[in-house]
């Protein structure tokens, strides 16, 4: 019987006054004797960084996590700052502050995690895609799920619009058993640990009520930073592979302009020499918690085939 991997709940001060909650994955038994000390294409084999979407925590990740322990390969998801279990300062919501917080945590995780693979999903599509711009010698490549394709500007022609549009509705005060029944009465078809991850998005209350983790002034900070980012400068200046992962969600208008980003992107990474692979998925935005193992399986596949250890073009 293959040993159980159970990650371990920490908590990891970055140097600049902001602690993260951290969960590390680590192969046990089998596993860990397995493929992740085997060569992977031209190097070993990488671990993963896996980082959650707005509003969201690392526990999103768990399905996915637990697949690649059992494939051999250390992982650790992330509450960035404002999430879950982290540090909630008043400021550092745009990417460059986001982006140097997970510079600050690939160091100080230590060994087995020198350039990791980095793994965001929404919102953390487009922290990973910022990061691999501002730091491409920190990461051997990325993986954008549903994410990291389109501006918010050409969806919302002002700020203002866009934030009357997507701000996050008031939770405050709802009682636990409530959302409990929204997640699994709308996610029927997600496994149990992705409902129960969905479910750490909220502070539970003495009372039985919840409270979002991320509060509404930070929420609104991060949205105006997506608002102002250029996705496409970004595909543009990339110089680490990646594999994008969008999802068909059934919303023909939304489908439509996540394959003009991704043909856009491949595109711009095109003359550079970077490698790109897109890998289409149907079904939920949260495709991680819906359908972890067959994720997992699309990412190890490229990282099998040897996408992530390609030589950086100049």
């Amino acid at each position: 019987m293959q040993q159980l991997a159970i990650p371990v709940d920490e908590r990891i001060a970055l140097g600049n006054g902001v602690e993260l909650r951290v969960l590390r994955w680590e192969p046990v038994g089998e596993a860990a004797a397995g493929e992740g000390t085997a060569q992977v294409g031209s190097g070993t084999a990488s671990a993963y960084l896996l980082v959650h979407g707005l509003a969201s925590n690392a526990r999103l990740w768990d399905g996915v996590a637990r697949r690649l322990v059992d494939a051999g390969r250390l992982s650790a998801s992330v509450d960035l700052r404002g999430h879950g279990h982290s540090d909630k300062p008043d400021a550092g919501y745009d990417f460059a502050s986001i982006s140097e917080d997970l510079r600050r945590l690939i160091e100080r995780l230590g060994p087995g995690f020198e350039r990791p693979i980095l793994v965001g999903q929404s919102w953390g599509a487009g922290v990973v895609l910022d990061f691999a711009v501002r730091f491409p010698d920190q990461t051997r490549g990325i993986v954008l799920v549903d994410g990291g394709l389109t501006d918010l500007r050409d969806a919302f022609p002002t700020w203002e619009i866009c934030w009357d549009r997507l701000a996050p509705p008031q939770l405050v005060g709802m009682p636990l058993s409530s959302v409990q029944g929204y997640f699994r009465s709308s996610h029927a078809d997600w496994p149990e640990e992705g409902v129960e991850g969905s479910l750490g998005n909220f502070e539970i209350r003495p009372d039985q009520t919840i409270a979002p983790w991320l509060s509404r002034d930070h929420h609104r900070a991060i949205l105006e930073s997506m608002y102002g980012q250029r996705i496409a400068d970004l595909w543009r200046l990339l110089r680490v592979p990646a594999l994008i992962v969008p999802v068909d969600g059934g919303e023909s208008d939304w489908t439509k302009s996540k394959r003009s980003g991704a043909d856009a992107a491949l595109a711009a990474t095109g003359p550079a020499g970077v490698p790109v692979r897109v890998r289409w998925f149907k079904g939920d935005h949260d495709i991680h918690a819906q359908h972890p193992a067959e994720l997992t399986r699309a990412i190890l596949s490229a990282d099998r085939d040897g996408l992530f250890s390609g030589a950086l073009p100049a």
